[in-house]
This record gives C-alpha cells, sequence and structure tokens, in this order.
C-alpha cells in the first residue's frame, strides 16, 4: 500500500499501514516476549501513596483499574491512532458502545443532532428513541444530498453523525461536503466508519472530528471478539472517557488481546476482501437472476466517483435484490453452502443475511421503508475464500431461486 500521512502523535508517519499494525506499539513496556502479555486483572497494585495518588488522577491511565484502561487497550489505542491518523482513541466493550457513548457525551438536553435516514440499526434507534427521551432533537436527512445537511443546520445544531457507506444499502456520504458546512459553526461531526475500515478511508482526513467503528467486523476480523474503538483528539477523548468511565462499557482484557491480534493482519486481509468482493459484484450484475447490485466500487453505483474520491478500497459488503420476493430471497440465502447465514461482517468468512429477515425485529415498517430495505434485499459480507468458489456457491444458489 501507499504510505499516507499519519498523525497519531508519534514517529511513525514515514510507515506503511502493513508495517505500522505491527510497530506502532513498539514503545510501549512488554516482559520481553514478542507476543504482548494479556494483561487479565481488574486492578493494579500501587507501590505506594504517592504513586496511587498518580495513578488515581491521570485520566485513562492503562495500570490503575481496567475500566480506566488496561496495558492491552493501549497498545490497541495506538495502532488505531496512527491507522486513523488522530490523536489518541478509546476502546470500547462493542461498536455500539463506541457510538452510544460518544453521542451521549458530547450533546445535551436542548441540543440539536443531524444525522442520516440510513444508519446501522441501533444507531437508527438511538437516533429515533434514545436522543429525544433525553431532550435532544434529531432531524434526519438523505445522506446523498449534501443540500439536506445545510438545510438542516439550527442554531443549536451541535452535531452531526454520518455513516459512510452506509449500512445496509452502501449509499456514500461526501464527507468533505459535510465537513464543509458543520466545522464553520462549530458543530462536531462523527463518522461511524466500521464498513470501510482505516485501510479504505479515513475520514479524521477529511476534517471528521470523531471516527467510531465496531471493531468487531474487519478489526477484529475473526468472528470472535465484540469491540468498539473511538479515535479523536485528545481535547474531545477527555470529554467522551468521563462519560464511558460512568457508563461502563469496558473492552475485557481478552478481547481487546484478540482485537491486537487481528489488527496485525487487517491490511493483508483487506486488500483479499477489497479484490473478492469487487470481483463477485461485477459477477453478481451479470447473472439473471438479481434484480439489482449495490457496490461502490461498481461503475453502476450512483455514487461510485465520490466513493472512489474519498475511499482507497469499497470493502467487504455488497448488497443486492433478488428478483421475486422474500420467499425467493429466502432460498438463495438457504441454499449457499460456503457463506455462512449469519449476522456481522469483514472477517475471514463469508456471512450473508436476508436484510428484510434481519431487521424486521427490531425496526418497524416505517423505519425499515425510511432506510430503504426491500423485501427481497441480501446483505453479503465477503470473506477471504478463494473467489472462484465463492463465485460457484453463489451461482448454484441462484439456481435455486
Amino acid at each position: 500500500m501507499d504510505k499516507r500521512n499519519h498523525h497519531g502523535g508519534t514517529d511513525h508517519a514515514d510507515l506503511r499501514d502493513e508495517t505500522l499494525v505491527i510497530h506502532a506499539d513498539d514503545g510501549l513496556a512488554n516482559d520481553g516476549g514478542i507476543a504482548p502479555a494479556i494483561y487479565y486483572t481488574a486492578t493494579f497494585r500501587a507501590q505506594n501513596a504517592a504513586e496511587f495518588a498518580d495513578m488515581a488522577g491521570t485520566p485513562r491511565h492503562p495500570r490503575y483499574y481496567t475500566r480506566y484502561g488496561n496495558p492491552v487497550h493501549e497498545r490497541v489505542k495506538k495502532i488505531m491512532a496512527e491507522l486513523e491518523g488522530t490523536e489518541t482513541a478509546l476502546v470500547t466493550g462493542s461498536g455500539m458502545g463506541a457510538i452510544a457513548t460518544t453521542l451521549l457525551a458530547l450533546v445535551s438536553a436542548g441540543d440539536h443532532v443531524i444525522a442520516q435516514t440510513r444508519h446501522y440499526m441501533s444507531t437508527a434507534k438511538i437516533m429515533d428513541e434514545m436522543l429525544p427521551r433525553f431532550g435532544v432533537e434529531v432531524t434526519l436527512v438523505e445522506q446523498a444530498d449534501v443540500s439536506a445537511f445545510a438545510d438542516a443546520i439550527r442554531p443549536n445544531t451541535k452535531l452531526i453523525m454520518v455513516e459512510t457507506p452506509a449500512n445496509p444499502t452502501l449509499v456514500v456520504t461526501d464527507l468533505a461536503a459535510v465537513v464543509s458546512l458543520a466545522r464553520p459553526r462549530g458543530i462536531i461531526v462523527v463518522a461511524d466508519n466500521t464498513f470501510a475500515s482505516p485501510i479504505n478511508q479515513r475520514p479524521h482526513d477529511l476534517g471528521v472530528d470523531v471516527v467510531v467503528h465496531s471493531a468487531t467486523k474487519y478489526l477484529g476480523g475473526h468472528h470472535d471478539l465484540t469491540a468498539g474503538v473511538i479515535c479523536t483528539s485528545e481535547e474531545l477523548a477527555e470529554r467522551i472517557w468521563h462519560t464511558h468511565i460512568s457508563l461502563g462499557s469496558v473492552l475485557s482484557p481478552m478481547d481487546a488481546w484478540l482485537l491486537l491480534r487481528g489488527l496485525r493482519t487487517l491490511p493483508v486481509r483487506m486488500d483479499r476482501i477489497n479484490a473478492n468482493a469487487l470481483a463477485l459484484a461485477e459477477f453478481l450484475e451479470k447473472q439473471p437472476q438479481i434484480e439489482r447490485v449495490y457496490y461502490p466500487g461498481l461503475p453502476s453505483h450512483p455514487q461510485h466517483d465520490l466513493a472512489k474520491r474519498q475511499m482507497r478500497g469499497f470493502g467487504a459488503v455488497i448488497a443486492f435484490a433478488i428478483k421475486g420476493g422474500y420467499e425467493e430471497t429466502q432460498r438463495f440465502v438457504s441454499t449457499l453452502k460456503l457463506s455462512q447465514n449469519a449476522v456481522s461482517l469483514g472477517g475471514v468468512d463469508s456471512l450473508v443475511v436476508h436484510t428484510a429477515a434481519m431487521w424486521e425485529g427490531v425496526m418497524t415498517e416505517e423505519q425499515m421503508r425510511i432506510a430503504g430495505i426491500p423485501s427481497n434485499f441480501v446483505r453479503f459480507s465477503v470473506g477471504i475464500e478463494h473467489i472462484e468458489d465463492l463465485k460457484a456457491d453463489v451461482l448454484q444458489a441462484l439456481r435455486a431461486v
């Protein structure tokens, strides 16, 4: 991969991503092992009263109490800050822990938030139900229309929440344009970068203030952990951290260690995933049983040019519509052999879901309509299997439709 300008506050500006994920945490204390130790402890001993006072009074201390920080957390934070180009990072127990903590830390009763009509379903629930309960007004806008963001701004607008590409429809948001509206007005911009990964997209380079991830997805990469990451400035991290320790969305030392291990291979996994997904999306467009394919890497995507400007790769997730309806879509998903019918994305295994069947249990019909989820919609997360095997599996499943 090409070199990129990293702003994580260390001396790694000249390193490429493949090297960063291995060496960004080299300066942290270790016991001499090549693989870092797992600090499976809730609390840490001070040598004397003065040291204890220093530990207790230092925000985000890595060796005081694991709800506040942990040495394994510290390693993950160093790597993620470097990858996203931010001053620092925080880790949480889940992606929704990262999103909810960030939002609750940065807005108060009487504030106004602008969000997208299409968000991950739990983020949408926060916007529709949780924030209004606490006296925060929310306006949802069509993220493909920059003027909709501009029209929604009010004197009390404090935060804009974006997600690009959006789950599950893969609509792309123009990050630089949104930032150009927000920055002169002092509005904080938060971007969910889960569907892209920092390998494919760096929102902070375009002026975004806070970048959040469900690290359960690409960053961990093996479907074996639950975690979240918040990448931002020291000043905003301080504000968010105080809310974080009160809400208690704590990342366990074991999951932090698994995340650290996953990060070491993130760039090489993303190379294969990006290539596989683009090839499979092109293949799907040629199949007569497919009504439409949604993938930012395809020229047929209505925002392909924008995606090329702000992304370096287009990720694992392909959305497509099966000709027919709910039953035909269920039959296709059930007939696949290699791609497992399971939620989540971004791991080494290909996963597939019938989107309407997944979301109808937690969203109303109106919320699904606004989110643009028809009954014949499939979300396919491409893994690192051989592309010809994936194509063959999809083809035999389509013949059953």
